[in-house]
């Protein structure tokens, strides 16, 4: 054990210890706990899976910072900012992690391209790599990974493929005292809207179901008969034991981001997952940005609150 975990004596697990956490591994599990929620039940995470999942077209561009072109942006972020943890693709962590060993990492176990389009092909994102992968380099390389991330495609025809390997996944990180996260997204020919708030609620359900201790999901569009808060209410409810956050989406203000994530949280979600919203900003944007929202997650500031935040770290930088 190192000696900050050591150190960790009594951790907010919101609904106890898991019974898939075996005893001996219960420190362990409470240390990256600790450490990717600050002991709040809540969780910061900047997501940068997009190498994979969408190639290039995040990372150049109008509107997006020339910093974002060099990939130890990612990490230079990740290791400045106040988040709670940082989830990338295992192979961008064997390549930086030794540079970057204390990041709170999440490491992403699989990925797929968005070459082949829905419309011909339903998706699957099969495993890249294994969680006895991860804990071989965590515990040689001293790397400081917390837990693990996989996604589901839910309503594609390969379903069944990618809930067991989410499954088995989830029960072995579990096992080696890690943290889980599970994306699960509704995405196939049979998907005629994604984003409903049955869908949307059912996905949430999901990864209950498979044990993760957060599932990442879109955020519902709502119907006329309820509101989108009511929608968020209902996923989050779905879930109970599995904390909720929402995919943050394309990079928008500030001014913008801020308020819809505070209303997230007042409406049940357990956190917020942030990536173009961070990586295509400066390092020192980034930064302020994030500062703003780890003042939303763990100290439950306002919504206007936080934006005075980011206003005074950009003035912060602005003076130097």
């Amino acid at each position: 054990m190192s000696k900050k975990e050591k150190k960790v004596i009594e951790v907010n697990l919101p609904y106890g210890m898991p019974a898939d956490v075996p005893q001996k591994v219960h420190q362990h599990y409470g240390a990256n706990y600790y450490l990717l929620t600050r002991n709040t039940g809540r969780l910061l995470l900047f997501v940068a899976d997009h190498k994979i999942e969408h190639l290039n077209q995040d990372f150049y561009g109008p509107d997006i910072s020339l910093e974002t072109l060099d990939p130890e942006h990612l990490f230079a972020i990740a290791v400045s900012s106040n988040i709670g943890g940082f989830a990338t693709n295992f192979g961008l962590i064997a390549r930086y992690g030794r540079r970057y060993p204390k990041i709170n990492y999440v490491a992403k176990l699989n990925g797929k391209t968005n070459i082949v389009p829905t419309s011909e092909q339903d998706p699957l994102s099969s495993l890249l790599w294994s969680v006895d992968d991860v804990i071989a380099a965590k515990f040689d390389a001293q790397i400081n990974i917390c837990g693990i991330g996989i996604t589901v495609y839910l309503g594609s025809t390969f379903e069944h493929e990618m809930l067991a390997q989410a499954a088995q996944a989830i029960y072995r990180a579990h096992a080696y005292g890690l943290a889980t996260i599970v994306w699960v997204y509704p995405r196939g020919k049979a998907v005629a809207d994604a984003k409903t708030p049955e869908m949307i609620a059912g996905a949430a359900g999901v990864g209950l179901a498979l044990g993760a201790d957060f599932v990442k999901v879109q955020v519902p569009h709502a119907p006329d008969q309820i509101s989108e808060d009511e929608a968020i209410t209902i996923a989050c409810k779905t879930a109970k034991r599995t904390g909720v956050i929402f995919s943050g989406g394309p990079k928008v203000s500030a001014e913008q981001l801020l308020p819809t994530v505070a209303n997230q949280l007042h409406y049940g979600a357990s956190g917020c997952a942030v990536g173009r919203n961070l990586f295509q900003r400066s390092l020192s944007d980034a930064i302020a940005l994030s500062n703003a929202l780890a003042a939303l997650v763990y100290e439950n500031k306002t919504a206007e609150e936080a934006l005075a935040i980011y206003q005074h770290g950009e003035q912060m930088v602005e003076s130097q």
